[in-house]
């Protein structure tokens, strides 16, 4: 009797069990699915809030009682209604200019509500990358120009490149003293192993339709008349470069700044790369009175193995490894 009740309760943990991990299963699958409906997720921040109430905590432990009543009183009058708003988005580029995902979802968000008295601020950090992603990156920026809401860049660490690219065509660039911009110029390498390969007695055999589907290879032996055909799309590529930066900026000297060359922020001023010598931060608390400032940014969601390596990534920067 005992063991036919033993076994009874036995089946029924084992059916439980069971039914949890069917359950759990089905969850998961439903919130994959979800997940790949949604491969984002906009997040809104009233950052003139956020900055001003740093200085009230400052104040409340400044102040003394009366006063700090009275600044209450008078911080409680004000109102942010009717106040032109200043969008705030962040851009740090990478080789492959991948963030163009999300900062063409951002520019969507803000040109959906804003007016003409309305502005955006791009923070802006990139050494640059492929020319198709920067390029695409600049194409999202003239958006926002083309609809009539003025747009602000600011450099405060770095712009060269293809990050130079995106900033020229603001309205009004700012920068740092000593951040780095310009690199108008355009930039390919390839390794060649032939000789190795030569040398060890491979064949390597390439065929190709079309008289310039490969102008350079990794493992073929390089002509003279691929080389030429490489270069000159280089300088190709470079032209349009320079034909951007012109439309945007007319008069900047293009023959003395699209060489490729990079300055810092106080001398890209004299050269007329950038308008201002001014950081991100301060033009932002210039605007807090004047301006609703809201900062706008698009997360794409991460696979679990990205998630797992970043945290690893972390974990090794905060040891020192």
């Amino acid at each position: 009797m005992d063991f036919l009740t033993d076994y009874g309760l036995f089946l029924a943990k084992t059916l439980t069990l069971v039914i949890a991990i069917g359950a759990l299963l089905v969850i998961m699958a439903a919130l994959s699915t979800r997940k790949q409906r949604q491969k984002g997720e906009l997040t809104v921040t009233d950052l003139g809030k956020r900055l001003k109430s740093y200085g009230h905590k400052l104040e409340s432990e400044l102040l003394d009682k009366k006063a700090l009543k009275a600044r209450l009183k008078e911080l409680k009058g004000q109102k942010d209604d009717g106040k032109p708003h200043l969008f705030v988005l962040d851009f740090k580029g990478s080789m492959d200019a991948h963030e163009v995902d999300a900062l063409r979802e951002e520019v969507t968000a803000v040109l959906a509500v804003a007016k003409g008295s309305d502005e955006l601020l791009l923070r802006l950090e990139s050494p640059g990358g492929v020319v198709h992603g920067y390029g695409l990156a600049a194409s999202q920026l003239a958006r926002v120009r083309d609809a009539g809401v003025p747009l602000t860049v600011a450099v405060d660490k770095v712009a060269a490149s293809g990050g130079y690219m995106m900033a020229c065509v603001a309205d009004r660039i700012l920068a740092a003293p000593f951040a780095m911009l310009g690199s108008i110029g355009v930039i390919a390498g390839i390794p060649n192993l032939h000789k190795v390969l030569k040398k060890h007695d491979i064949d390597y055999e390439q065929h190709t339709a079309g008289k310039y589907k490969r102008t350079l290879s990794v493992l073929g032996e390089n002509t003279e008349e691929g080389r030429e055909k490489f270069i000159a799309d280089l300088n190709t590529i470079h032209g349009h470069f320079r034909g951007h930066v012109g439309h945007f900026r007319p008069n900047l000297d293009l023959d003395k700044v699209a060489t490729g060359e990079v300055w810092l922020g106080i001398d890209a001023k004299e050269l007329g790369l950038v308008d201002d010598i001014l950081t991100s931060d301060t033009y932002v608390t210039n605007k807090l009175h004047s301006h609703r400032i809201i900062a706008v940014k698009y997360q794409l969601r991460r696979k679990l193995g990205e998630k797992v390596g970043l945290a690893a990534r972390a974990l090794l920067t905060r040891l020192g490894i």
